[in-house]
C-alpha cells in the first residue's frame, strides 16, 4: 500500500512539473546586449538598403552591383538623410507614448501622437493619419473599407518595438500588436506586423532560425495568404538551401501580385506585405546568422530594400547581441547612439533604455521575476491571431489613365465592376498651407460623402475618394468640387477598377 501511495506521490509531482511554464534565465547584461542589438541592427539595416529603396522592383539586385558601406557613412545619412530613418521615429513615437502613459495606454493615445507627429507618411500610415484626424479612429482606421493601403507593408516596418519589450513573450507582443498595427492596417497589412514583432520576441530564446520563424509563424492564420506565403519560402529553402535565387524567383511567380495598393496594381512596385516578409526571411534562412550575408540577401531582393534589412538586421541583432554585430556593421555607430532621431527626442542609447525598462516591467506583469543580476521570464507560446482578409473577393481589371485631369468643378466616369479607387493628389510633394478641398462622390447618382482634401503633404488624403463592394455591373462615378482655388489644384491621374475574380 505504502509502495503504491509514493508511487502515485510521484506521477503527481512528475505531472506538476510537466504542466509547468518553461521559462529562461538570462542576466540583466545579456538582455541589455539584445535589446541594443535589435535596435542598433535596424538602424544598420535601413542605412545599408537605403540608397536602393524602391529601385529595383520586381527584379533582384545583381551581384556586380556594390551597395556602399564605410566608416563614417551611418553618421552621413543620419545627419543628411533623416527621412529615410520612418521606420525607427515612427517605433521611437509609439515608445514614447509607453514612456508618457504606461505599459497600458490605449490605442487612442497612440493613434494620436503618430495622426499629429510633424513627419511625413506614405500608404496605409498616411491613410490612417488622415483617417483619425478626421474622426476614424482605430480599429476602422486601418479597415481596408476605409484605408485603400490597409495590406501595405507600414505595420510590418514599425512593430520592432513591440518585440523588443516582449522578450520571450510572443503573445504579450501579440496584445501589442493588436492595438498598434490596427491603426494603420487590417488582414496580411496586420499579420506583417505581428509577424516581425513574434520573430523579435523569440529571437531572445534561441539561435535557431527555422525555429524562431516557424514558431512566430503559429501566430498567423493558416488560411492567411501572409501564412502560405512564408511558408513557401521555408519549403523552398529545404528544397534550394544553397540557391537563395532559386527561392527568390520563385517567389516572383507566385507571389508578386499586389491586389490592393492603387499604386502597386498593374506595376512592378510592390509595398505588399507577404512578399516583403518573405524578403526578410529569405534573407535570415540563407544567411545563417551570418551579419554580412543577412544583409546582402536581404537588400539584394530588391522591392522595400531598406526596410526589409532593416527588420533582419534588427532581428539577428537580437539572436548575436549588440556585442557580437561585426565590428565592420558597428563602425560609426557610436557618432550617432546619442543623436535625437528627427522628429523626435529619442536617441538610439534612449531607445535601449526605454524597451529594456518596458521589458523588465512586462516580465514581472506575465510572471517572471526580476533579480539583482538576472532575469527569468516565463516564456509564452504563440497564439494565432483572428482571421482578417483585405479586398475579399476583389480584384483589380484596370488602371485607367485620367491624363491628370484638373477638377475645375466636377468630374464623371462610368466603369463596370464592383468597386473603384479614384487617384490623384491635392498636396504636391512637400507641400504646406491651410487651404482645404472639400469635393462629394457620387455613385449612379446617390451621394456617397463629403471628403476635406488638405493641400498639406503631412495631412493629405492618399487617394481622392474609393468605394467598395459595389452589386456588379456598371456604375457611373461623378465627383463635384465645392470650393475651387485658383492658388492650388486638384488634380485626378488615373482610376483602379475592381472586379471579382474571374479565374
Amino acid at each position: 500500500m505504502r509502495r503504491c501511495a509514493l508511487i502515485l506521490l510521484f506521477l503527481i509531482l512528475q505531472s506538476s512539473a510537466s504542466l509547468k511554464e518553461p521559462q529562461l534565465t538570462i542576466s540583466h547584461q545579456e538582455l541589455k546586449d539584445k535589446i541594443r542589438g535589435g535596435w542598433a541592427g535596424q538602424t544598420i539595416g535601413v542605412t545599408f538598403g537605403g540608397p536602393t529603396e524602391f529601385r529595383f522592383n520586381g527584379t533582384m539586385i545583381q551581384d556586380y552591383h556594390k551597395i556602399t558601406w564605410y566608416n563614417g557613412y551611418l553618421k552621413e545619412t543620419f545627419e543628411n538623410k533623416p527621412g529615410l530613418y520612418d521606420d525607427l521615429y515612427v517605433d521611437l513615437t509609439f515608445v514614447q507614448v509607453f514612456e508618457n502613459e504606461g505599459l497600458n495606454a490605449p490605442a487612442q493615445s497612440f493613434a494620436t501622437a503618430y495622426a499629429n507627429a510633424g513627419y511625413m507618411l506614405w500608404h496605409a500610415n498616411q491613410a490612417g493619419r488622415y483617417n483619425i484626424l478626421h474622426g476614424i479612429n482605430p480599429p476602422q482606421s486601418g479597415h481596408w473599407l476605409n484605408n485603400p493601403h490597409a495590406d501595405d507593408i507600414d505595420f510590418q516596418i514599425e512593430a520592432d518595438f513591440a518585440g523588443l519589450m516582449t522578450p520571450g513573450m510572443p503573445q504579450e507582443a501579440g496584445r501589442i500588436a493588436d492595438k498598434i498595427g490596427h491603426i494603420m492596417n487590417y488582414g496580411d497589412g496586420f499579420y506583417g506586423g505581428l509577424f516581425i514583432a513574434n520573430l523579435y520576441s523569440l529571437a531572445f530564446t534561441n539561435n535557431h532560425l527555422e525555429r524562431i520563424i516557424a514558431e512566430a509563424l503559429k501566430s498567423i492564420p493558416a488560411r492567411s495568404e501572409f501564412h502560405q506565403c512564408i511558408s513557401d519560402v521555408v519549403t523552398w529553402h529545404k528544397q534550394y538551401p544553397d540557391d537563395w535565387k532559386r527561392t527568390w524567383f520563385e517567389l516572383q511567380k507566385k507571389w508578386a501580385e499586389d491586389i490592393g495598393c492603387p499604386d502597386g496594381v498593374f506595376s512592378v512596385f510592390d509595398t505588399d506585405p507577404k512578399l516583403n516578409a518573405a524578403y526578410v526571411v529569405l534573407g535570415l534562412l540563407y544567411g545563417e546568422t551570418d551579419f554580412t550575408r543577412t544583409m546582402e540577401i536581404t537588400t539584394r531582393a530588391g522591392q522595400d530594400s531598406d526596410c526589409n534589412p532593416s527588420s533582419a538586421g534588427g532581428i539577428l541583432g537580437v539572436i548575436l547581441g549588440y556585442d557580437k554585430i561585426p565590428d565592420y556593421w558597428k563602425q560609426g555607430l557610436d557618432e550617432i547612439e546619442d543623436l535625437d532621431f528627427k522628429y523626435t527626442t529619442m536617441s538610439l542609447n534612449d531607445a535601449y533604455d526605454a524597451s529594456y525598462r518596458h521589458a523588465l516591467q512586462l516580465i514581472e506583469q506575465n510572471k517572471g521575476k526580476v533579480r539583482d543580476k538576472e532575469v527569468t521570464i516565463a516564456l509564452q507560446k504563440p497564439v494565432t491571431a483572428a482571421f482578417e482578409k483585405s479586398f475579399e473577393n476583389h480584384y483589380p481589371v484596370e488602371k485607367r489613365w485620367m491624363e491628370n485631369k484638373i477638377i475645375e468643378d466636377e468630374i464623371e466616369f462610368e466603369f463596370e465592376g464592383i468597386g473603384f479607387v479614384v487617384r490623384g493628389e491635392s498636396a504636391r510633394w512637400n507641400s504646406t498651407g491651410e487651404y482645404v478641398f472639400e469635393a462629394e462622390l457620387y455613385v449612379d447618382n446617390k451621394f456617397i460623402e463629403r471628403a476635406q482634401l488638405p493641400v498639406s503633404f503631412t495631412t493629405r488624403r492618399t487617394e481622392l475618394f474609393w468605394k467598395y463592394q459595389l452589386t456588379h455591373g456598371k456604375h457611373q462615378v461623378r465627383i463635384r468640387l465645392l470650393n475651387p482655388n485658383k492658388e492650388h489644384r486638384l488634380m485626378v491621374t488615373d482610376v483602379v477598377v475592381y472586379d471579382v475574380r474571374t479565374k
